[in-house]
């Protein structure tokens, strides 16, 4: 299970939601196959539909 939380804890040197996406992505790549957002992405540039988008690049991700 991937956990944003654990990924905003463990990636301090994440500075924009576009990296964040990037980050799921790869992590779905690397064989995670459920994802969890129990958190906020603290991102200025967090856009308002920021769970549709991070659960968006997840699932496509896993289908690559």
């Amino acid at each position: 299970m991937l956990w944003l939380s654990e990924i905003l804890l463990r990636r301090h040197d994440l500075g924009s939601f576009d990296e964040l996406v990037r980050t799921v992505q790869e992590r779905a790549r690397e064989g995670e196959m459920f994802f969890s957002m129990d958190v906020k992405p603290p991102f200025q540039d967090t856009p308002e539909d920021w769970e549709d988008r991070l659960e968006a690049a997840f699932s496509a991700a896993l289908r690559e």
